[in-house]
């Protein structure tokens, strides 16, 4: 139904349901059918747009998706649909981000899923138990868990945050802040990939400057946790996809920790965005800049959508503008389709009360992505 105007994702569902009748295909066979059609891009969407750590999101996916059956179809379609669309576009980030949200699903729709507050504190326990395996104390975690919120807890698992504390509790402290910016990496789950931590005092531009030091140096972002810790510290975890050239995986972990230490420690004016070739593709058929702010509930937190045709330095140059405007983030996720980008940044700051202000930022924004 692509090419018909409308959405061919409602328009193919009608010719889907007339096809099974037309050819006897089962009732029960019929529906599902026709919910994999009208629904085959939803599973991507929520899992590399919204924050699956929420138990909010995953209620309302597991409602949309209504039965275990549909799900494991679904699933199934979205895996398939990402990896035929080009060898280029699926990657270990889009595996675990659909894995993470078919599990928690699963365990929802069988009516196993328990308390947000329970699985709080499951998940708490297996990041003690790490811990313990590690020789640490069993007190020692307590006075840095103190400083996070609930929703670091929400969006690590128990492995990541025993990795955070122990790289934490190993440095010297001095005045409740880091001599230095903690920055550490090591392999992502399924081996393609780097896990990065950065630990160091918040400033508006860290984000940008973060950005700006991988932009340099070619490496992709697919994903960002954002964290403030009570203290006012910043306390971000970052998925890479690096281009290695040659170099093997632990020269580089070490290089991005000597490097970004560096970068953080030197606090420099923010470099100019890497102005690199785009493919022909995207030079002959450029996708509009588009970008969209909704606020939350309480409008202290608003949604960025932007999407565009993608460049060297995209994410960077948005970075630069969001730490302009002086907004904290608190969540991005960035998400690559082929020639296109949809980023999806949850963004906080006085500038986002007024409307002109909120203007004003869009149209850095845009003016940002035409470069």
């Amino acid at each position: 139904a692509k090419g018909r105007g409308g959405d061919h994702s409602v328009l193919g569902a009608k010719e889907v349901k007339q096809f099974c009748k037309n050819h006897g295909v089962e009732a029960a066979d019929q529906k599902l059918i026709e919910f994999l059609v009208a629904e085959h891009l939803t599973m991507s969407q929520v899992a590399q747009k919204q924050d699956i750590s929420d138990p909010d999101v995953i209620a309302s996916f597991a409602a949309r998706v209504g039965s275990r059956r549909n799900l494991i179809g679904l699933y199934l379609l979205t895996v398939a649909d990402i990896r035929g669309t080009s060898p280029k576009v699926w990657n270990a980030w889009k595996a675990r981000l659909l894995e993470d949200l078919f599990n928690q699903t699963l365990r929802t729709l069988g009516g196993n899923e328990p308390s947000p507050d329970a699985r709080l504190q499951a998940t708490k326990r297996d990041a003690i138990a790490i811990l313990a395996l590690h020789g640490l104390p069993p007190q020692a975690h307590e006075n840095l868990w103190r400083s996070l919120d609930v929703g670091y807890f929400t969006r690590h698992d128990a492995d990541e945050i025993a990795w955070h504390t122990r790289l934490i509790l190993a440095r010297p402290w001095e005045d409740k802040a880091p001599q230095s910016p903690i920055v550490r990496a090591r392999m992502a789950d399924g081996g393609r990939g780097l896990q990065v931590m950065v630990y160091t005092a918040d400033v508006p531009d860290l984000f940008a400057r973060i950005c700006g030091y991988f932009d340099q140096h070619s490496h992709s972002i697919m994903d960002a946790k954002i964290h403030t810790t009570k203290d006012g510290l910043a306390l971000d975890t970052f998925e890479l996809l690096t281009e290695q050239h040659g170099i093997d995986q632990r020269e580089m972990m070490g290089l991005i920790e000597a490097g970004l230490t560096r970068e953080l420690t030197q606090q420099s004016p923010l470099r100019e965005p890497t102005v690199g070739r785009v493919s022909r593709r995207v030079k002959n058929f450029p996708m509009p800049a588009n970008v969209e702010l909704q606020p939350d509930e309480g409008a202290e937190r608003w949604l960025l959508t932007v999407s565009a045709s993608d460049r060297n330095g995209l994410l960077y140059s948005l970075a630069r503008v969001l730490a302009r405007h002086q907004l904290s983030m608190d969540l991005a996720k960035v998400t690559t389709l082929g020639e296109r980008v949809e980023d999806v940044f949850l963004i906080r700051g006085p500038a986002l009360a007024m409307g002109a202000s909120r203007m004003a930022l869009e149209s850095d924004l845009i003016h940002a992505i035409e470069g």
